[in-house]
């Protein structure tokens, strides 16, 4: 059953942030373990409530065991450590829906 990564991610300094190689080499990371790229930055829009996300980053993996071996690889653990220096982030892991939702 698939399961994302959902990310709401304040980059206070993004030249630093592109700097640092992150935004270069983590999805390359998060690849190698089925990770997809279904959103990364781009406009939003508040439909509901007060939650104003700053970038959002949704990843879809495979499963919950494959995004939790990105977020523990040895590999990414420098990156996470940069991004808990230069941003502000909340993330979540969540499992998808194992058979559609019927309509």
């Amino acid at each position: 059953m698939a399961a994302f990564l959902l990310a709401d991610v304040e980059v206070p300094d993004m030249q630093a942030y592109i700097d640092c190689g992150y935004i270069e080499n983590v999805p390359k990371i998060a690849a190698r373990y089925g990770g997809v790229y279904r959103a990364r930055g781009g406009d939003m829009e508040v439909l509901e409530g007060d939650w104003t996300p700053t970038r959002m980053i949704i990843i879809e993996f495979p499963d919950m065991e494959s995004l939790k071996a990105l977020y523990d690889d040895p590999e990414y653990l420098p990156y996470r450590e940069i991004r808990q220096k230069l941003t502000i982030s909340k993330i979540v892991a969540v499992d998808g829906l194992s058979t559609p939702l019927k309509v």
